[in-house]
């Protein structure tokens, strides 16, 4: 590379600006550099850029602190910019004094207090609050938390928390923004880290997926397979043979308007029976929260298509 070429790609020198827009002052040649547009007859400043986009540190400064603070984050109510006051230790780690760590007490109950400007604004961080702890007790991704909290936040802007509890809100919308990645996730799996009860859940899901228009895919039985299967710690050929069953079963209808997961576990029941390793009908509907009656009833139903 010629050492023209390197200047050119490399440095921010003052380019002409080919005469196409004169100086509206003495019509002069104007020259614009990567800081201002001056005319270089007159002098006329036409236009400036005091911005700097860099950063405000450099490489080799160490100790510098970096003031860009956390990304903006969907799962709390003010984004993450709220201020947080420490309690026992300055911003350098050292240890505060007894009357510092008092004053500080004071001014974290006076931030409490004054943080909230609206009773919406307060069941916002309370709903988000218990998405966040579902999500962080079923151990969902970061993705999956704040599609969550954006879910709730938009259930709350179409005012469909009025009349309903806003922990079946939050657990709804963890539930919904699983269903919608595709991840084979029951519903009793939210409901036991919830603190309401299922019908309650289940009905905030629905009003979620009614209002809103949840892009969910409907779950095949095929999807479960795996899922079910690890907890039930089957073998290989028994969870292949479980997964045609399914396959066949979706292909030809009869896997319609059922439960999923209920399928699947019936395919896996009759899968073991094949190979010869006999799951309890007690087990295999107790990981798929089902009954044995169901299972049986699936069981019959795949014995009636002979595959």
């Amino acid at each position: 590379m010629a050492t023209r070429d390197i200047y050119e790609s490399g440095f921010d020198e003052d380019v002409s600006n080919d005469g196409t827009t004169p100086c509206p002052e003495c019509t002069g040649q104007v020259r614009t550099n990567s800081v201002e547009t001056i005319c270089e007859d007159c002098g006329l400043v036409i236009d400036e850029q005091r911005i700097d986009r860099g950063p405000e540190w450099r490489t080799h400064d160490q100790d510098q602190r970096k003031r860009t603070g956390a990304p903006l984050t969907a799962a709390r109510h003010d984004r993450g910019l709220s201020t947080e006051i420490g309690r026992r230790k300055d911003a350098n780690g050292n240890e505060l004094s007894g009357q510092k760590r008092q004053r500080l007490s004071r001014m974290r109950r006076e931030q409490n207090r004054g943080r909230f400007q609206s009773k919406a604004e307060r069941n916002l961080a309370h709903g988000l609050g218990e998405v966040r702890r579902i999500a962080s007790a079923l151990e969902r991704t970061d993705s999956v938390r704040d599609q969550a909290c954006q879910l709730f936040r938009s259930a709350q802007n179409e005012d469909l928390l009025r009349g309903r509890s806003i922990e079946a809100i939050a657990a709804a919308s963890i539930y919904g923004a699983s269903r919608c990645n595709g991840h084979t996730w029951l519903l009793d799996d939210v409901v036991d880290t919830a603190r309401v009860e299922q019908s309650r859940v289940k009905s905030a899901y629905k009003t979620l997926n009614t209002e809103l228009g949840l892009p969910a895919q409907p779950v095949r039985p095929s999807d479960f397979i795996p899922r079910l299967a690890s907890e039930m710690d089957v073998p290989a050929d028994i969870r292949q043979r479980a997964r045609r069953l399914a396959e066949q079963s979706e292909s030809t209808g009869a896997a319609s308007g059922v439960k999923p997961s209920a399928f699947a576990a019936a395919c896996l029941y009759k899968a073991g029976c094949e190979e010869g390793q006999w799951l309890t009908q007690e087990k295999v509907a107790e990981v798929a929260s089902v009954t044995a009656t169901t299972i049986r009833s699936h069981r019959d139903t795949l014995n009636e298509l002979a595959i």
